[in-house]
């Protein structure tokens, strides 16, 4: 199997749970947090310094890079690793959500009919294809095609949404021909607890290494996303990785491990770093705030993060100031530390019982002041 998933400990005082993912020769400890890189990159990062932040897994979509370069020439380079020059995991999305945001979208049994956005040319993706794919670009995990319902959802919409994802999850683990890949299913039916009951059985009826919860941080908000989670990860058996897609905000990744998820993606982290807002203990900030121009000070003290250990809040107030790129580059780097920090010290009180206590302790000092989140934050790709 290309994948073995281990629990080390489970937290008495909830459902959060230490884990192990081994892939090919690499361990991996769950709960973790995967950067985003759209088109094969994380924006204003360097696969070194990304390493560096400690990221392990970097997430890749399907759909963009099977139309720019293509999926042939990432194979005929040797495969999306060798291409992008990372030697840690890559998981690819299908595209479905990206798709689904897409004006113009026609949505039949057989797949889903788009324009691209770039040039408005015409595209097919059938689940067929969408594996096609990925197995041509070699990622270590890889998503079959579903669809994404927005919210709030029409019960009837959803229901078929959810029926049509399981019929293609089915014709994509048929198409999976590349062995060496791990291929997870996907659970959608909106805000529905019946939904996502029948949506895991299914799934678990055909038999996937892992699972991912779709068709949430798509604007219901952090207690609906609470209640989602509590009505669909218990019927997912704790033998298997649980991922949960397009999430998100420190709060949001606290509150998702509380209830037993153990993999997670968002491009919050890169895109709020593009704009001058960085994450510290007791909240966000916005550098280009006229208070941090004499601020010499690190973004975030005690940090290790190469940022915070050579430049003051001020210098990189100046850099975005002044437009220059540097000052992205370096906000990213604290940004991406951050997240991994965060996922260390959630480990870490996992193994010692304390998670609750953790949380209390950090969303105490921890302010949500700053700017507000839309489903764009969360899982739209990088642009």
């Amino acid at each position: 199997m290309p994948l073995e998933f281990n629990i080390i400990n489970s937290d008495s005082s909830c459902r959060a749970r230490l884990g192990e993912l081994k892939i090919r020769d690499q361990v991996v400890s769950t709960p973790i947090f995967m950067p985003v890189g759209t088109a094969g990159a994380v924006r204003a990062m360097t696969p070194l310094e990304l390493k560096r932040t400690g990221a392990k897994i970097v997430l890749a979509n399907t759909y963009h890079l099977s139309i720019r370069p293509g999926e042939k020439l990432i194979e005929k380079a040797g495969g999306l690793h060798k291409f992008m020059a990372w030697d840690g995991l890559i998981l690819t999305d299908s595209g479905g959500f990206q798709i689904f945001s897409l004006p113009k979208v026609k949505v039949t049994d057989e797949g889903v009919s788009f324009q691209y956005e770039v040039d408005g040319s015409p595209v097919f993706l059938s689940p067929e294809r969408a594996i096609e794919i990925q197995n041509a670009m070699g990622a270590d995990i890889i998503m079959p095609l579903d669809e994404c319902v927005p919210y709030p959802c029409e019960y009837n919409t959803a229901k078929n949404a959810m029926k049509r994802t399981s019929n293609w999850a089915k014709r994509c683990q048929k198409a999976h021909k590349n062995p060496k890949q791990t291929l997870f299913g996907i659970v959608q039916g909106s805000t529905y607890p019946d939904l996502r009951k029948e949506s895991t059985e299914n799934l678990l009826a055909l038999g996937f290494e892992g699972y991912a919860i779709g068709g949430v941080s798509v604007g219901e908000g952090l207690g609906i996303m609470k209640e989602v989670l509590e009505e669909t990860v218990p019927f997912i058996p704790s033998k298997y990785p649980r991922y949960l897609m397009g999430v998100g905000l420190p709060e949001d990744l606290i509150a998702s491990v509380e209830r037993g998820i153990d993999m997670f993606d968002c491009v919050i982290p890169t895109r709020y770093a593009r704009n001058a807002t960085v994450f510290t203990n007791r909240g966000k900030i916005r550098l280009t705030h006229k208070a941090y121009r004499r601020d010499f000070y690190p973004i975030e003290p005690n940090c290790k993060c190469y940022t915070c250990e050579n430049f003051t809040r001020a210098y990189v107030r100046h850099l975005f100031a002044a437009n220059e790129i540097l000052g992205p580059m370096l906000a990213s780097i604290h940004n991406l530390h951050f997240y991994q920090d965060l996922m260390t010290r959630m480990r870490q009180a996992i193994s010692q019982n304390s998670f609750s206590k953790f949380k209390k302790e950090f969303l105490s000092s921890y302010s949500s002041l700053g700017p507000k989140t839309s489903a764009r934050d969360c899982q739209f790709p990088e642009d």
